[in-house]
């Protein structure tokens, strides 16, 4: 097999980041494993600036909130978790909540996700968020419509008065194609490590799929406004989708870039 590799490629690839990535994945590809090396180089330089921006906000008491939305295998966790690795534990959090109690849907649906903002110095990434209401729960038939209703009337005000009180917020939605998401569940469902991840919603998804994006469609429309807009990451392929929202999150914030860390 000629691989005609240039002497930079083979200096890559000559590293136990190198040997790693060849490793990694059967079939063996010098092609993928050069650019896994590109990504991990990438991801790392974005780490260190993840760092420096949350340094910034722990030192200036500043609050921030990052929304990850997407359909179901989107590769929400994944990035969320990149974004995380390396920045400093005790001043964040990954919030994704489960089935309101009893309680909770007595209260104004807002409550508890407010009740899990960030303190000063800190910074909170929900894994879904409130727009679960704006698309998964009318879709699924867990909210009526005068609900989705006085959701999406609420909402654009709901984010003003956050950002009003100082909170930065950023919202992300990975977006999949359907035979991408296709093509994860069957890799979820043949993986024992993985198989607690598929749910009841996720068998459902590729029938509801054009339910979805309806409803998708009708959150853009109405909650992507100046103040707090969407970037949607096209997320079919992982390491570029996870770059892309770190990159952003970096934009989106005013911190101090040339911070000593």
């Amino acid at each position: 097999m000629n691989l005609d590799l240039t002497e930079e490629e083979l200096r890559r690839l000559n590293t136990k980041k190198g040997f790693l990535a060849l490793l990694l994945k059967e079939p063996y590809s010098v092609e993928k494993a050069l650019r896994y090396i590109d990504y991990q180089k990438k991801i790392e330089k974005l780490q260190i600036e993840l760092i420096r921006m949350q340094t910034w906000a722990i030192q200036n008491d500043e609050r921030i909130i990052v929304v990850f939305q997407g359909r179901d295998a989107a590769g929400k966790g994944g990035a969320i978790r990149r974004v995380t690795e390396r920045i400093n534990p005790r001043h964040m959090r990954i919030v994704a909540l489960p089935k309101p109690s009893k309680d909770e849907e007595s209260q104004w649906y807002f409550q508890r996700y407010v009740e899990q903002f960030p303190k000063a110095g800190e910074m909170v990434f929900f894994d879904r968020s409130w727009y679960n209401r704006a698309v998964v729960e009318p879709v699924n038939g867990f909210c009526t419509q005068e609900e989705y209703e006085i959701f999406m009337n609420q909402v654009n005000d709901f984010e003003r008065m956050i950002l009003e009180s100082g909170i930065h917020l950023v919202k992300i939605y990975m977006s999949i194609s359907k035979r991408e998401q296709a093509k994860r569940f069957a890799d979820i469902k043949n993986d024992p490590l993985k198989q607690w991840k598929m749910t009841k919603l996720d068998e459902k998804a590729q029938e509801l799929w054009d339910q979805y994006t309806e409803y998708k469609n009708a959150m853009f429309a109405r909650t992507n406004t100046k103040i707090s807009p969407w970037k949607i990451i096209q997320a079919n392929r992982k390491t570029d989708a996870r770059v892309n929202v770190i990159n952003h999150i970096l934009k989106m914030i005013p911190y101090d870039k040339n911070l000593e860390i």
